[in-house]
């Protein structure tokens, strides 16, 4: 295969990751809820969803564990958060530091463990086009996903009814609440449907991406991914595009390696998160376009009788 088109194909699989777990906290934060326990959410989905492969040999059983493990972590944290009004910072700082030990805990019995041999995805005709084939139409189904999931959220959040009142919750809650909107329950299936995207990631990095159990092995996509809702400027389609070009950083130190290019491990693995820094700096330098694009009552709690 041609090295561009696999550094193509590397990103785009990388990316996917980041994209499927920030479009999940996206919809956190556009209700108004920022969840800082993504990368919790997405180590105890990434153990669900290998260890429901390893017992079952299904794959779509995986996905579905991982997304279930993925809304009940999150569940518990919008209980946290939104009933009780707790700090959501605090309790999501929380929920990363439970998920990542208790997943490095249950998982101990399946550090060994293998997966079944993966099936190889490919989309017949196009597969064969040369350079565009390997580059982008011989993917896991999950990428496809991905983007159709980005389809999906700008037409619900822009395009119906429900993502204007979803909108309108992050907005002003007060005014949501006066109109008759059950805020708190809204918020909840928003924190709910999140987390489940955040399963989800977590269940595809161990099931189909690096198709393993290793503690740790998330190792601060979440955070990254927290990063990218910013950097879109909570939009969907821009969450994709970052997520690609993060992916595209995260590949590039393998691809610089296997070209013989003589620069330090430790500086190639380091880019992702540097350039997640630059980027959130640059961002941060024009407080009025941010202003702008976020939510209004991103990060507040909500009290009905006020």
């Amino acid at each position: 295969m041609d090295s561009t088109a696999l550094l193509i194909a590397s990103s785009l699989n990388a990316g996917t990751v980041l994209a499927i777990a920030s479009l999940g906290l996206l919809i956190n934060e556009k209700a108004g809820i920022v969840n800082l326990g993504a990368e919790g959410m997405m180590l105890c989905a990434a153990l669900a969803g290998f260890a429901t492969v390893v017992h079952t040999g299904s794959s779509t059983l995986g996905f579905v564990a991982g997304m279930a493990a993925g809304a009940l972590l999150a569940a518990i944290f919008g209980v946290l958060v939104i009933w009780l009004n707790t700090n959501q910072y605090a309790t999501g700082l929380a929920l990363s530091l439970f998920g990542a030990g208790f997943s490095a805990f249950a998982g101990t019995g399946y550090v060994q463990e293998k997966l079944p041999e993966q099936v190889r995805h490919a989309i017949p005709l196009l597969a064969d086009i040369p350079f565009i084939g390997p580059a982008l139409f011989r993917h896991h189904p999950m990428v496809y996903i991905c983007v159709a999931l980005v389809v999906f959220l700008i037409w619900f959040l822009y395009r119906t009814r429900a993502g204007l009142v979803l909108r309108s919750v992050g907005e002003s809650p007060e005014s949501a609440h006066a109109l008759g909107y059950p805020v708190r329950r809204i918020r909840l299936l928003a924190v709910v449907a999140g987390g489940a995207l955040c399963g989800l990631a977590g269940a595809y990095v161990s099931t189909a991406y690096t198709p393993l159990w290793v503690e740790g092995m998330i190792a601060g996509k979440g955070w990254i991914a927290l990063a990218l809702t910013t950097f879109a400027t909570w939009r969907p389609a821009r969450v994709l595009l970052g997520a690609y070009l993060f992916g595209g950083v995260t590949m590039l130190q393998f691809h610089l390696q296997g070209m013989g290019v003589n620069v330090p491990s430790q500086f190639l693995t380091m880019m992702p998160y540097v350039a997640t820094i630059v980027v959130l700096v640059l961002i941060s330098r024009n407080p009025t376009w941010i202003r702008i694009n976020m939510p209004s009552s991103i990060g507040k709690p909500f009290y009905p009788g006020a």
